[in-house]
Formats: C-alpha cells, sequence, structure tokens
C-alpha cells in the first residue's frame, strides 16, 4: 500500500490497494483505520467494487445506518444513494460546511463514499481538519466555549423545506441532539470544534458569565456561533478532492467537516455512502 499526503494538515490518497479485497482482510483494515486516524480523510482511486463489498469493508468499522431523508439502496440497507440529475431539484445541504448527522445523539462514526458517476468537470468535495481548527483558535475564545453546549436539528435544515406535518412528524422521530461545542475524539482523544451547518444555538449560553442583560443573549451567543461555524472555511484547514468514476472516500466525521461543491448542473452526479453509527459525544 503506498501512502500520499496531499496537505499538511488533512487527507491522504492510498494506492495499491483494493478495496474489495480489503473487505476480506482484517489485516488491511487495521492499517486504513490507523491511517484514517492520522491523516482523517483517505481517497482510493479506481476502486470497481460490488455494492456488497462496499458495505462488507464499511461494516469492519461498525453497524451502517440509513438516513431518513435520503434513500438507501433497497438490497443494501444503509449504502445511501445520492443521486443528483437535471429532472430532480438539488438540496442545499450538501454544500454547506457539515459534519454528517450531527442531528443524531450519536452521530456517524465515519463515512465511505464512492463516486458512481461524476460530471466531468466539477462536483469536487473540501474536507476540513476540525481539531486544527479548534487548536488554531485564540485561547480567549478557547475558554469561552469550554463548557458550552449546543443545538443540532434535522427539523431546521432537511425539514425546512417540508409541509409543517412532515416537519413535525420528522422532528418528532429525530429531537434535536445537543452536542459539547468542544468534543473530545473517543480514539485520539484530541479537542475537535463540533458545531457546523446543522447547529442552531448554544443551550447553556445565558448564564451570569456571558450576559450582563437579556439584550445580549441573541447577539452574542449569535455572533460567537457564527464566527465558529466559519471557522471550516479556512482553506489551511481543507484538502480538495476532484472526483473520477470509482474514486472512493473514507473519512473519520468525529473530527471533520465536508463541503461537496455544487458547481456542476445540469450534468449528473451519483454517490453511494455508508454511514457508519458512531457514539455519544463527550
Amino acid at each position: 500500500m503506498k501512502v500520499e499526503q496531499l496537505t499538511c494538515t488533512i487527507g491522504a490518497e492510498l494506492s495499491n490497494v483494493d478495496l474489495g479485497a480489503a473487505s476480506r482482510d482484517p489485516e488491511t483494515v487495521a492499517e486504513i483505520r490507523g491511517l484514517l486516524l492520522k491523516h482523517r480523510v483517505l481517497f482510493f482511486r479506481d476502486q470497481d467494487i460490488t455494492r456488497a463489498e462496499h458495505v462488507t469493508f464499511a461494516r469492519h468499522f461498525g453497524d451502517l445506518e440509513d438516513h431518513p431523508v435520503a434513500g438507501s439502496d433497497p438490497d443494501h440497507p444503509g449504502l445511501v444513494r445520492i443521486y443528483k440529475s437535471p429532472e430532480t431539484p438539488n438540496d442545499r445541504y450538501e454544500n454547506a460546511f457539515h459534519t454528517d448527522a450531527t442531528w443524531r445523539e450519536k452521530p456517524p462514526f465515519g463515512c465511505v463514499l464512492r463516486c458512481v458517476e461524476c460530471p466531468p468537470v466539477g462536483g469536487d468535495t473540501i474536507w476540513v481538519n476540525m481539531v486544527e481548527a479548534y487548536n488554531r483558535l485564540p485561547e480567549d475564545v478557547k475558554q469561552k466555549i469550554a463548557s458550552l453546549r449546543a443545538r443540532h436539528s434535522i427539523e431546521a435544515s432537511f425539514g425546512a423545506a417540508m409541509p409543517i406535518e412532515k416537519r413535525l412528524a420528522l422532528h418528532a422521530q429525530f429531537p434535536d441532539a445537543e452536542h459539547p461545542v468542544v468534543r473530545t475524539h473517543p480514539e485520539t482523544h484530541e479537542k475537535v470544534l463540533f458545531v457546523n451547518a446543522f447547529t442552531t444555538h448554544f443551550t447553556n449560553f445565558h448564564t451570569p458569565e456571558h450576559v450582563r442583560f437579556g439584550q445580549d443573549y441573541t447577539s452574542a451567543g449569535r455572533d460567537l456561533l457564527g464566527y465558529l461555524i466559519e471557522q471550516a472555511a479556512v482553506p489551511e484547514y481543507q484538502v480538495r478532492f476532484r472526483w473520477k468514476k470509482n474514486s472512493m472516500a473514507f473519512w473519520d466525521n468525529r473530527s471533520t467537516q465536508h463541503y461537496a461543491v455544487m458547481d456542476y448542473p445540469p450534468c449528473h452526479r451519483k454517490m453511494e455512502r455508508a454511514g457508519i453509527v458512531g457514539e455519544a459525544t463527550f
């Protein structure tokens, strides 16, 4: 296996590896897991594997989960189909910096994404190292956010364009989740800045330490949250990947964000993603 680091901060491309064969080889899986923790997102080219092999490889890292809005392959539960075409309207949730499904109490461990069909130009994806984003925050900001918690909502994102009855049913099925603004990575024990496009507000900001009068609450909390969310847009924390058919990416969802650049209409873009169940944040 050859490992090519792509930036000083995040990302590596692995060659001389077949993920179909790796799905049957625990030793290769263990090596890939170590590289994932080091580089946070791994890229693979020319992976002409079956859906069954895709799912089997991902399951080495945990159970798979479906998505309540995006549909899964009927023969392979947990393999979510993210299909874009000129005939279907684009949702607007991939082209924002986000960590997948933080509206769950247990956000995903990670995801294995395969390109089935892509446009000749455009449709890249950007990943961001949110450990680096936290480490480079000013010390006074780190102190201010150390004990803060925030709410994450599927209703305010995927549910926003739904009819009210459907939106409320989605909220009932997936109530807003609350996570620390700075989570601890369960394996590396690094501190991770953990707010993103699904984050709506701080849940414990309105205290005497932060607010002199009630009027402070809205602007101070909103401005701080906006500042933290904007850290994902810093290029020095990022890697950008150009897709080709049968390219794959495997990312650690606990320490990264990503942004799917939607600059390719009216072309087709078809991706299949195996999301791996994660653990509660702390």
